[in-house]
């Protein structure tokens, strides 16, 4: 009794085993499919004769002035249609306006963002927006966000300007109404706020709920 006992209860977990590694392997097949489907979805528009339209010196919002960063510091895509965006992410240079531009522009650098806030708010956009710029520190999120740089130190109080936290407003509020983000805390956030990194921006003078008042308001008019 013992024996056969012992011989069917191996039997059935070949089966099973068998069983459980087929349906396995099935689920990984659909699995790896999904994956290259959406690869594939991603890299559509690197065909000739597909990607959107890009004019030089053009710029995704009205009034900022245009001026390239290295393109090692940024990755062509065509989002949204790849990569969609919900995100906006606030940054503090930690240094001024100049150096800011100069680094974006460094291949050696290895980041820059989509957009550099000075004090008197001039507002300068080195990456499109249809393009993942290397700001935020994480790779999903870089993906999925509009980078904002604001030219000063996280903490020096003296700057953050009326005049920049106005100009900023307007932007990162254009920028909602885009892409249809919420304006929101969820999805307008600080560098410091990114998963994994370990930067501080944009700290603690930063006035977010005087901010925020100032997107709303921004993104009101804007309709």
């Amino acid at each position: 009794m013992g024996e056969t006992q012992g011989g069917h209860t191996g039997t059935a977990r070949g089966v099973t085993g068998r069983r459980a590694l087929l349906i396995g392997g099935a689920a990984a097949a659909v699995g790896t499919v999904a994956l290259a489907r959406d690869e594939l979805a991603r890299l559509w528009w690197r065909l000739p004769g597909v990607e959107k339209p890009r004019v030089a010196g053009a710029v995704d919002f009205r009034g900022a002035q245009w001026v390239s960063a290295s393109s090692a510091n940024y990755r062509r895509a065509d989002r949204p249609d790849d990569y969609g965006i919900d995100r906006v992410v606030i940054h503090v240079t930690q240094g001024s306006f100049r150096s800011a531009v100069k680094v974006f522009q460094d291949p050696a650098h290895g980041a820059a963002a989509h957009y550099i806030v000075r004090k008197d708010g001039h507002i300068t956009q080195m990456i499109r927006e249809l393009d993942v710029a290397f700001h935020a520190g994480n790779r999903e999120y870089n993906e999925r966000s509009v980078g904002i740089e604001h030219e000063g130190f996280v903490e020096q109080a003296s700057s953050f300007t009326v005049a920049m936290y106005a100009a900023s407003a307007r932007l990162t509020a254009g920028i909602c109404r885009r892409y249809g983000i919420p304006v929101d805390r969820e999805h307008v956030i600080g560098h410091v706020e990114v998963p994994g990194t370990d930067h501080t921006d944009p700290g603690r003078y930063w006035d977010w709920d005087r901010y925020m008042a100032l997107v709303r308001r921004a993104h009101r008019t804007q309709a």
